[in-house]
């Protein structure tokens, strides 16, 4: 039998209790499921495509700073965690706005996003693609069951939109690809996710 490679599983303990003392209280938008199921989704993404321990626990925290307090929360990242950790969330956050403050508009944000993802290590690469195939999976699950109106619970409800921004992140990782094979894989399940989504939202257009 082949040995799990080494993962510090107390760090992603203490990086799991970190983000429930965050997120806890909250619920993917427009359901019912926990948020936890996300960050959990995240990581395990990227425990099977090779990520480091570092990788696994920015997996389970890559929304703390952006949700949850902005530069104060991302230092008590970094104070726990270490430079690497709060590093890679720093880049996964398209905004970073303190607690009680407003985030940019979404096209502002996204477009940022998507600038400068292309000029990350393939290490941010790899946690923001499992950040990203979870959320993919997601919104294709939710489009089969509701139809159309799933795209209600966005900033912005155009489908459209989200298949630019999906486009524009797949097309990113595919250029790096070639340097890790974590990110080859993530990157080939989020294109064919996005296939499947340009026909959910082409059968709906047609309805």
């Amino acid at each position: 039998m082949t040995a799990p490679r080494h993962i510090d599983w107390d760090t992603v303990q203490s990086a799991f209790t970190f983000a429930l003392g965050e997120h806890g209280d909250q619920a993917r938008k427009g359901t019912d499921i926990p948020y936890m199921a996300h960050l959990w989704g995240v990581a395990a993404l990227v425990l099977e495509h090779g990520g480091r321990t570092e990788h696994v626990g920015a997996a389970l925290l890559h929304d703390t700073a952006e949700d949850q307090g902005g530069e104060e929360t991302l230092a008590r990242v970094e104070a726990e965690f270490g430079g690497e950790v709060a590093g890679i969330v720093r880049a996964l956050s398209d905004a970073m706005p303190a607690a009680g403050e407003a985030k940019p508009p979404w096209h502002e944000r996204k477009r940022a996003y998507v600038a400068s993802l292309g000029d990350e290590p393939v290490d941010v690469q790899l946690v923001s693609a499992a950040d990203k195939l979870n959320n993919l999976r997601a919104t294709i699950a939710d489009l089969r069951t509701e139809g159309p109106v799933f795209w209600q619970r966005f900033r912005t409800s155009d489908p459209q939109d989200h298949l630019w921004y999906y486009r524009s992140l797949v097309e990113t990782y595919e250029a790096r690809a070639a340097d890790d094979p974590g990110l080859a894989g993530l990157a080939r399940e989020l294109r064919a996710g996005l296939t499947e989504l340009v026909r959910l939202v082409e059968d709906g257009d047609a309805r």
